[in-house]
């Protein structure tokens, strides 16, 4: 009998101390003082770059926006996933159901960490593990960006997710797995000066390792097949394999990668298409010399068979 009540007890002592240890573990982790403080000092027109190279328009506009309409932040598309289906809010400036409210730190703890205002952890849907390679600098000029697009009424669906997805602070536990603001890959020690550049745009604001890269059984990406092409979030269709091997795009010169971000051309003269077409629409507004460090990056990572 005394051994069963200690059992018990044991039992229970254990299941605390694993209870306190998860509710620990999987506590939101905020920006610390000295870069909140680089938040509030952003400029809007430099803002607009990292608007466009961190592909804003291809979630949170409404569905197959087009021209200025681009720029009002509803939100509102359905992204099916086998996690279930998640829903990007609305970011416009409104003050009721957008961001207008947040502050610079509400934003870069946001894009940085993941966190939302009352401190719970966002879904990676929202690509932050790529966000968080970010420079402070560059979010702070995206906020003062943000702050000028249109205000947009309605708030946007929530989430649609089963049990144990819609248990946020789980999330915890991904953060430590996969959360780093280490680069994706260590390039080529001859790398030219460009491609460390498009490395900064591609594997931070450009997130293109959220899609082109497959992923494991926890939701995390595979660096070591680092933009090898991957089944599509949705479950339907593959996304390319865009690294420089016969199956991927080892064919194309960097010209033809600067031109097809430019144009939606590829060599063959074929059209982008699918989920890429608003992802080409927001790097043709990119400085050229953007497109070329993003082409020169694309060269230099090494080649992978398809990760499909």
């Amino acid at each position: 009998m005394r051994f069963a009540k200690a059992a018990g007890l044991a039992v229970v002592i254990a299941g605390v101390v694993g209870a306190a240890a998860f509710w620990f573990l999987t506590e939101p982790q905020r920006l610390d003082a000295q870069t909140v403080a680089l938040l509030d000092k952003g400029d809007a027109t430099r803002g607009e770059r990292i608007f466009w190279a961190g592909g804003c328009t291809s979630c949170h506009a409404r569905p197959k926006s087009e021209g200025d309409a681009r720029l009002e932040l509803a939100g509102g598309l359905e992204l099916k996933t086998p996690f279930g289906t998640f829903v990007p809010p609305n970011i416009s400036s409104d003050p009721n159901d957008g961001i207008g409210k947040w502050s610079a730190a509400d934003f870069g703890n946001a894009m940085l960490r993941g966190v939302s205002p009352d401190g719970q952890h966002f879904y990676p849907a929202f690509p932050y593990a790529s966000y968080i390679r970010m420079k402070p600098e560059d979010i702070a000029d995206l906020y003062a960006f943000m702050k000028t697009l249109p205000a947009v009424q309605g708030k946007a669906a929530e989430n649609q997710l089963s049990f144990p997805f819609s248990v946020r602070r789980g999330l915890g536990l991904w953060k430590l797995l996969f959360l780093s603001p280490n680069p994706a890959i260590a390039l080529p020690a001859d790398a030219p000066e460009a491609a460390h550049a498009g490395q900064y745009l591609v594997e931070g604001p450009g997130h293109c390792g959220e899609c082109h890269t497959p992923r494991n059984l926890a939701g995390g990406s595979d660096k070591g097949r680092w933009l090898a092409g991957a089944v599509a979030a949705e479950g339907n269709g593959k996304v390319p394999n865009i690294t420089p091997s016969e199956q991927g795009i080892g064919s194309w010169s960097a010209g033809d990668i600067v031109t097809y971000l430019e144009t939606g051309f590829t060599p063959e003269f074929d059209s982008v298409g699918g989920a890429m077409v608003a992802v080409q629409k927001n790097m043709a507004q990119l400085p050229a010399a953007d497109r070329e460090a993003i082409a020169a990056y694309l060269k230099a990572v090494p080649a992978q068979a398809n990760g499909y």
